[in-house]
């Protein structure tokens, strides 16, 4: 079979480890790129290209970088130049037409990190770990214009603890969706594998992470908070507000216990623990950052914020 033409769509790192798979596959040669205009960043911020771009450039490919693909005609008429058979999506950041869908002999499809029809949305890695999933993955789907509905190629699956956070499980669901695009997008290509449906009646959404939704409210579980930690680390994070200023919380753990202090009040106090009374459970405090300073362990945080049991920890 000759090398299938592919026109690719991405934007953050996630995406750019699938362009650089399809760039190291002789089966498959990348005719154009398409990603999101450069954005400010840093603290200067400067206009900075996004990694799909940076890899593009860095491979003397054509780079596209519409604000909005749907409403920018000579855009999408300079990708129909390209002549791809298919379009692989990961990661883009834009809604995409039903024209452009159709302009590829075979369609568009899209890397996505769920089993769909679970968690179909902008945030299906972070959500799945907020509920608390001991499963998910990353689907292959051939795209359709209602958001994440398409059949499913193929799909990756991984088992989750309950100290997986959203970095870590990002990572491991970027190399598994490599795999999709090196063996199932070909077989689907070659005509050697039918997409499935998705069940309709099984649909969960993820929708995309508010900033209010970063404070944490002691009045829940220790395992819903917990869980909410691991979740928000890849962003927008977590935090408390603890003595006038924002207290981040990047690790914790759950401990099955009780005490006659009310939630958000101290349990457990000593020099290397400190644990949080929730409505169920206590939280322990593994990793924090105050305001303006590098995070640390809790031990250094106690040396310098001396703190009783009964004490309320949050305002």
């Amino acid at each position: 079979m000759s090398v299938v033409r592919v026109c690719f769509l991405g934007t953050p790192d996630f995406a750019a480890k699938h362009l650089q798979t399809l760039l190291n596959d002789d089966h498959y040669l990348i005719v154009g790129v398409v990603t999101q205009p450069d954005r400010p960043s840093g603290r200067k911020m400067q206009l900075t290209p996004s990694p799909v771009k940076e890899l593009a450039l860095k491979n003397n490919l054509p780079v596209l970088t519409p604000e909005n693909l749907r409403k920018e005609p000579e855009v999408f008429e300079q990708i129909k130049s390209w002549q791809a058979e298919v379009a692989v999506v990961v990661a883009f950041g834009q809604i995409l037409s039903q024209d452009f869908l159709d302009s590829f002999s075979f369609g568009a499809v899209n890397v996505h990190g769920s089993l769909l029809p679970k968690w179909r949305g902008a945030a299906p890695i972070q959500r799945s770990i907020e509920a608390g999933d001991t499963v998910t993955g990353v689907c292959l789907q051939r795209m359709v214009k209602k958001l994440d509905a398409g059949p499913v190629i193929g799909e990756r699956r991984v088992q989750l603890d309950a100290e997986i956070n959203a970095t870590q499980l990002y990572d491991r669901l970027a190399v598994l969706g490599c795999e999709l695009l090196h063996v199932e997008l070909m077989d689907y290509v070659r005509g050697n594998l039918a997409p499935l449906a998705q069940d309709e009646s099984l649909v969960t959404v993820a929708p995309k992470i508010e900033k209010e939704e970063s404070l944490l409210d002691f009045n829940k579980s220790a395992e819903s908070l917990h869980n909410k930690i691991r979740a928000f680390s890849m962003g927008p994070g977590t935090f408390i507000n603890f003595q006038g200023k924002r207290l981040k919380i990047h690790k914790t753990k759950v401990v099955d216990s009780s005490s006659n202090v009310k939630p958000g009040q101290i349990a457990v106090v000593d020099a290397h623990e400190l644990l949080i009374q929730t409505s169920q459970g206590q939280l322990s405090l593994l990793e924090v950052q105050p305001e303006s300073k590098n995070r640390m362990v809790i031990a250094d945080f106690l040396k310098s914020h001396p703190l009783a049991k009964g004490q309320s920890f949050h305002e």
